[in-house]
């Protein structure tokens, strides 16, 4: 008897440090910190709907039970628990909160955005989430990103797509602007969408960045880009984009500072570099449009 009571105080405590866990893990994840933030709080409060969607999108969400060695999450979309490995070391092997914006529109926008049998790329892919998603909707997807990325890349798109998907994505090394006519010729590439999230930062590569955008662009390609605006040198990019590529802005979401952009290239004649023009980055506002 006083060894059955040994064991069952055992367990509740067991029970106990895993909720702990659990909640604790939940609130580590970018998104929930920032929505946690007060000020962050009180300059949503009067947008309802942004902050509706946001809470929608963290319930996708869901963090191990159990204290692993390997950090890892998982999400829920596209009909499927989807596990994504991290490492906090790299920018690029986080889940930041651009893509699960990303994927909550093309889950719940697969009528006006069908990616069945489309040929889909994404740069930037970093774990990998954006791809598998894409994939999970029936997509041909290609995921790039930098070398030192792939195999963790590699990994989450195995994992979460073998036996699930319809067509098993491609992993393929893309440094922006490096040996584009090589690794991707403009006579063999055709896609009807590049997918980008979180692709804008403090890095100094935005240029190349814009050439790599142009170099897979075709007329018919769309663009589906969600940044988070941050610094002025960063949200400059913005403005030359848009002297390539006519750019609608889809839907905001002011508690994350965060823009949905659909893309498409400008004609030749239209398309140039004209003189930079120097440009600020207007608080973001207006309803959410999904």
């Amino acid at each position: 008897m006083i060894l059955f009571n040994l064991l069952e105080t055992q367990l509740t405590r067991v029970h106990s440090f895993q909720e702990m866990i659990k909640k604790a893990s939940v609130y580590r994840h970018p998104l929930a910190n920032h929505l946690m933030d007060p000020e962050v709080q009180k300059e949503s409060g009067e947008d309802g709907d942004d902050r509706t969607v946001v809470a929608e999108i963290m319930r996708r969400c869901f963090v191990p039970a159990f204290v692993t060695t390997i950090p890892w999450e998982g999400f829920h979309f596209a009909g499927h628990e989807i596990r994504i490995n991290e490492a906090t070391d790299c920018y690029g092997a986080v889940v930041w909160p651009s893509a699960l914006v990303l994927c909550y529109f093309l889950e719940t926008n697969v009528k006006q955005y069908n990616l069945v049998d489309k040929n889909v790329i994404e740069i930037g892919a970093g774990t990998g989430l954006v791809s598998i998603v894409a994939s999970l909707l029936g997509a041909h997807v290609t995921a790039t990103d930098l070398p030192e990325l792939l195999g963790n890349l590699q990994y989450n798109i195995s994992r979460n797509t073998k036996t699930k998907a319809k067509h098993l994505p491609q992993v393929k090394e893309l440094s922006w602007g490096v040996a584009l006519d090589k690794n991707f010729p403009r006579a063999s590439i055709n896609f009807d969408y590049i997918l980008a999230a979180d692709v804008v930062y403090a890095h100094p590569f935005l240029e190349e960045l814009l050439v790599t955008f142009d170099h897979l662009c075709k007329e018919t390609t769309v663009i589906l880009w969600v940044m988070k605006f941050r610094l002025e040198k960063e949200n400059k990019f913005v403005d030359r984009f848009e002297q390539l590529f006519d750019l609608e802005e889809i839907s905001s979401f002011p508690s994350l500072n965060i823009k949905l952009y659909k893309a498409m290239k400008k004609n030749q004649k239209s398309a140039c570099y004209p003189q930079r023009r120097m440009w600020k980055a207007k608080p973001i506002s207006g309803r959410l449009l999904l």
